[in-house]
């Protein structure tokens, strides 16, 4: 999958720009706040129509304008070129067209322009609550697999309305269509987070001994309620408990995917050297299913690289990027110096755009 050109209008710090990019790697290098990150975003729009931050698209918009516009072209592994275009105005909401089709539903969208990003937010994948992981995951799991996507979104909207009868002490037989819905949705969730970490375990511990040339064994292990007990018999074990607390206590909305190193969690008893590692081969790992289940090679997103890694991490991973089994590369960093710097040592080829106010030279 190859983005080959970008246009930008009134996105973030972005007034009006169109960037023309390489289909190997491009480097976006300016001062912090310069708007790197932005040009990013908006890439981001374009394949899963939502910011790559938790903010909603209305603080997208640029000071003092009602609307933002990213258009982009498209090329897929067999040649075939495809235009996507997102569009918000503070009035009419957001919308997204391909090949001049709108969208009836966004989430329609997702899957067909597979992306990973790497960016320093990820390290709440490790210091934060369990809801961090399982949003990366559904995030995974809903560009490989439309029917899992559908099932979250009936999952969740049980969920809100389980947890509003909850509150006003309803009958059993309400409780008990209720359950039955998220019983159905949290099969599918469960065996598709199930099957997918099982995939990606492996890649994992793959490509940290290649990034880090650690020896200590890392893994993702997937913990459910689900595991040994039936959501529907779940529900009903812990209606008292439920009706206390006025909402629903079990459930895959409780999951969690404990990261370890050497059998102990991460969090804990990881360096930062290594904690950043692991999510580096992460990524990668998410790279690789996405190849491998899209059959088109994603897009790489890679936000202030030296953030994560040292200079010879770095160098590692570019070289490990710039073969064969990695498409289109997008990477910003504030040292262009440095930059440029490992990115020859490494041999890779690339382009190179200095940024500043949201302007872009070549």
């Amino acid at each position: 999958m190859i983005l080959d050109t970008i246009s930008i209008l009134n996105f973030k710090n972005i007034r009006d720009q169109r960037l023309t990019l390489s289909e190997r790697i491009n480097c976006f290098v300016g001062d912090n706040g310069a708007g790197k990150t932005n040009i990013l975003d908006a890439v981001h729009y374009l394949s899963l129509a939502k910011s790559m931050h938790t903010i909603p698209d209305k603080q997208c918009v640029c000071h003092g304008e009602e609307s933002f516009l990213v258009d982009g072209v498209f090329r897929h592994d067999d040649n075939r070129q495809e235009q996507v275009v997102c569009s918000y105005t503070n009035r009419g909401g957001k919308t997204l067209k391909r090949n001049g089709k709108e969208y009836d539903k966004l989430s329609d969208h997702v899957g067909h322009f597979p992306i990973v990003v790497v960016s320093p937010a990820d390290s709440a994948l490790i210091s934060d609550s369990a809801e961090e992981r399982r949003r990366y995951f559904n995030r995974l799991i809903s560009q490989l697999d439309h029917a899992y996507m559908a099932a979250l979104i009936r999952y969740n909207i049980a969920l809100q309305e389980r947890n509003k009868l909850l509150k006003i002490n309803p009958s059993e037989e309400m409780l008990l269509i209720y359950d039955g819905m998220l019983s159905a949705a949290a099969d599918i969730i469960y065996r598709r987070r199930s099957e997918i970490i099982e995939q990606i375990r492996p890649l994992v511990a793959h490509y940290y001994a290649t990034l880090s040339e650690e020896r200590e064994e890392v893994d993702i292990e997937y913990r459910s309620e689900l595991l040994t007990t039936p959501l529907a018999e779940l529900l009903i074990a812990s209606r008292r408990r439920d009706f206390f607390n006025e909402h629903t206590t079990s459930g895959v909305h409780r999951d969690d995917m404990v990261l370890t190193i050497g059998g102990h969690q991460l969090r804990k008893f990881g360096s930062q050297g290594q904690q950043k590692s692991f999510l580096i081969a992460l990524k990668l790992a998410e790279y690789t299913l996405l190849t491998e289940h899209t059959k088109n090679k994603p897009i790489l997103l890679l936000d202030d690289l030296f953030d994560k890694l040292d200079m010879r991490r770095v160098a590692q991973l570019l070289r490990l990027v710039d073969g064969e089994k990695f498409g289109q590369i997008l990477i910003t960093d504030c040292n262009k110096h440095r930059l440029q710097r490992t990115l020859d040592e490494a041999g890779a080829e690339y382009r190179l755009f200095h940024i500043s106010n949201g302007c872009s030279t070549q």
